[in-house]
């Protein structure tokens, strides 16, 4: 039976990029190629996902997490 990657979306917003979204994005792609995530997860950069106040913004396993950093996305992944 085939295996279906999970997809993890990371906001691209401009209130994210100012949070640092885009480190957090490079940090999530290399966490998905360790020997325990690879080929598991896709990355998705997506446009604004309206919870400005909260970035950076970043959704795993269909869960929001707000304000994330690569401890809660670590948690959410496992």
């Amino acid at each position: 039976m085939a295996t279906y990657r999970k997809f993890i979306f990371i906001c691209n917003g401009s209130d994210c990029k100012k949070e640092g979204c885009k480190k957090l994005q490079h940090e999530i792609k290399n966490l998905t190629k360790a020997e325990d995530h690879k080929g598991q997860y896709k990355i998705i950069k997506t446009k604004c996902m309206d919870f400005c106040k909260s970035a950076p913004v970043v959704v795993v396993n269909n869960e929001v997490v707000k304000k994330a950093d690569l401890g809660a996305i670590k948690k959410k992944m496992s």
